[in-house]
């Protein structure tokens, strides 16, 4: 029988990790065995810096409901989330980037016509987002589906807000036949990450800005297309260098443009001023 040392501890961890049942897991579980071991060995770890971290990944495991995922926070504010984003989106340069999910996304929202306000008379800057939704061939996609969603002027989400029982900012979008697409909305701000939590509090003991760029999310889940998780920033806005869940990149960034009072994208007349904001979607098909 070998007895347990300094030394042998992490050989004896994989050798029995390695008897997973899925080759697949016992290639997960003996690589994070040998890659925490090595951690605690560089860090020289204390127990009682071992069982803060308990403690912490506790607290966020219970301030975690079906509204708030503060594990998907924890893991987008040290960049885990975007580098496995990267790693399984490898798409076509002609096809547009992924970014994260975030941790604020909410199945089921309802379907919306073309041009259908989701912001329904919150407050804020009208805004209208208008495009098509292509295939890397420039092909237009007829009937894709637009699962949009975002925060209000606040910087709130819907899931933040354990009052709110029906769909705010958030709807589902379909193409026409054409492919193009019209998203009526308000003009979203930049927010801090939710700061009243496990990793908030993690944020506020470093120099790391815990701001958002103003942005909106988009979702499309199309048969015979890769799945597609990404965002659209506004053009000038703050923080696009310091992203606290670093999801900005240049191809995702569009200008919104100032129209007076009068015709909107959607056909309609608007009789306050409002913002337009044009961007094609390119969705990276299946092989």
């Amino acid at each position: 029988m070998a007895f347990v040392t300094e030394d042998n501890i992490t050989d004896l961890a994989i050798k029995r990790w390695s008897t997973a049942h899925s080759p697949r897991l016992a290639q997960l579980m003996t690589t994070l065995v040998r890659h925490i071991h090595e951690y605690a060995r560089e860090v020289d770890l204390t127990e009682a810096e071992w069982m803060a971290a308990i403690e912490w990944l506790t607290r966020v495991g219970q301030i975690s409901d079906d509204k708030r995922q503060e594990f998907i926070l924890a893991s987008d504010v040290v960049g885990l989330s975007m580098l496995v984003v990267q790693l399984n989106n490898r798409f076509d340069s002609k096809a547009t980037p992924a970014t994260v999910l975030g941790p604020f996304h909410i199945d089921n929202s309802p379907a919306a016509p073309f041009g259908y306000d989701m912001s329904d008379g919150i407050p804020g800057i009208p805004l209208f987002l208008t495009g098509t939704v292509n295939d890397t061939a420039g092909n237009p996609i007829p009937g894709a589906i637009l699962d949009v969603w975002q925060a209000d002027a606040d910087g709130t989400y819907e899931a933040q807000m354990p009052e709110i029982d029906e769909a705010r900012l958030r709807a589902k979008y379909q193409t026409r036949t054409d492919g193009t697409y019209c998203v009526r909305t308000i003009a979203p701000l930049g927010y801090t990450i939710p700061m009243d939590g496990p990793v908030g509090e993690l944020i506020s003991r470093s120099d790391i800005s815990e701001y958002r760029p103003a942005h909106v999310h988009f979702m499309f889940d199309e048969p015979g297309y890769e799945k597609l998780i990404t965002h659209l920033f506004q053009e000038g806005t703050d923080y696009l260098d310091t992203d606290v869940v670093f999801g900005v990149k240049d191809p995702l960034i569009v200008k919104c443009v100032e129209n007076p009072a009068g015709p909107s994208p959607d056909g309609r007349v608007m009789d306050t001023p409002f913002l337009v904001a044009h961007y094609d979607f390119v969705l990276q098909p299946k092989n």
